[in-house]
């Protein structure tokens, strides 16, 4: 250290300030204004890219938000639907029921007419042949009293007895 003393120049010394010192002139003038502005603009970049992130995290937020949204509203039409077709079914269900009792009574009806028929048919029929019975018996009855004279005048009187007495 004393090696640096003893050496020591001042006009060195002082044309080393000056050079150092115009040296930092140029520099700040030449060098540190545009590092300082690449600095300030990188960092100005980074701050933008930094809020377009947020907003993109706030997009992205009010998105899955809004997705929710629609996903609820699309389960809520869904079970409206569900609800509805369930509703649809029943009333089919019982229209189809009412309709086939109604049908079922109609037929019934339908059926006990036709019987109610058949049968004052079937009567009718029955009448006929105990008619057609009766007078057959009837003739034969007549025949086998009217076959002698007596029988026939006998007969005659009888009615004729019946007849004024009514």
């Amino acid at each position: 250290m004393e090696k640096l003393v003893n050496d020591f120049s001042f006009g060195l010394f002082f044309w080393q300030i000056i050079i150092l010192v115009v040296l930092v002139l140029l520099l700040k003038k030449f060098a540190w204004k545009p590092i300082l502005d690449a600095l300030n603009a990188r960092e100005q970049g980074i701050q933008e890219a930094l809020d377009s992130a947020e907003n993109a995290r706030k997009e992205m937020q009010n998105l899955q938000a809004e997705n929710e949204k629609l996903l609820q509203e699309a389960r809520i039409e869904r079970d409206n639907m569900i609800k509805e077709a369930r509703q649809i079914k029943e009333k089919m269900i019982s229209e189809a029921k009412e309709d086939a009792q109604r049908e079922g009574e109609k037929m019934i009806q339908q059926a006990k007419a036709t019987i109610q028929t058949e049968k004052n048919a079937a009567l009718a029929d029955i009448k006929n042949q105990v008619a057609t019975l009766s007078v057959q018996i009837a003739e034969k009855v007549v025949r086998e009293e009217l076959s002698t004279k007596a029988k026939q005048e006998k007969l005659v009187e009888d009615m004729l007895d019946d007849v004024t007495l009514n």
